[in-house]
């Protein structure tokens, strides 16, 4: 295993939740015709956080949703035993739909989700937030609301940890393992 660095803080991770929420609230003067989807799996984690603190500060339930993207994917063959774990019980026709990730990075993933959310209706805007930014975009995406931006290197690997999936809550950078020589 290789070395890692913790780069957020379960603090750190809550004030920038916090901040992406205000800039939601502040970029669509208000929430009352926002939705959120979370990408599967930490995405829907981050989604619900959103929700949540909407909730606590203007008083709003905003409607909230869970996207599987492996359908909509380019990077695998398509499997007609994928079962869809996509859970949106609402309309995304003429809202403001804020897809939530963990970690952008390519921009497929991204990519994936603005073609699914668009199959549940056409929304009024398509809005990112992501907790992390690594950057290395493969496809033309940007990211409307970013909690950390981490410029770094195509072998390390950015690995976000949440309380409800892991038991633990950071954002750690993994530096590969060193190969010594023979």
């Amino acid at each position: 295993m290789g070395k890692h660095t913790i780069i957020m803080d379960e603090n750190a991770i809550r004030r920038a939740m916090a901040r992406i929420t205000y800039e939601i609230i502040e970029h669509n003067k208000g929430a009352e015709d926002v939705c959120l989807v979370g990408i599967l799996s930490r995405g829907a984690v981050i989604a619900q956080r959103i929700a949540d603190k909407i909730q606590e500060l203007e008083g709003i339930s905003v409607d909230c949703g869970v996207l599987d993207i492996t359908p909509y994917r380019d990077d695998i063959p398509p499997d007609s035993s994928h079962v869809d774990k996509t859970v949106i019980p609402f309309s995304t026709k003429d809202r403001h739909v804020v897809i939530c990730d963990d970690v952008l990075y390519t921009g497929r993933s991204t990519r994936a989700a603005i073609d699914a959310v668009i199959r549940h209706g056409r929304p009024r805007t398509v809005q990112l937030a992501v907790l992390v930014d690594r950057g290395h975009r493969e496809v033309p995406i940007r990211p409307d609301y970013v909690g950390k931006n981490l410029p770094t290197s195509r072998n390390e690997t950015v690995k976000v940890s949440v309380r409800e999936l892991d038991g633990e809550e950071h954002v750690c950078i993994c530096q590969p393992e060193e190969r010594s020589a023979p």
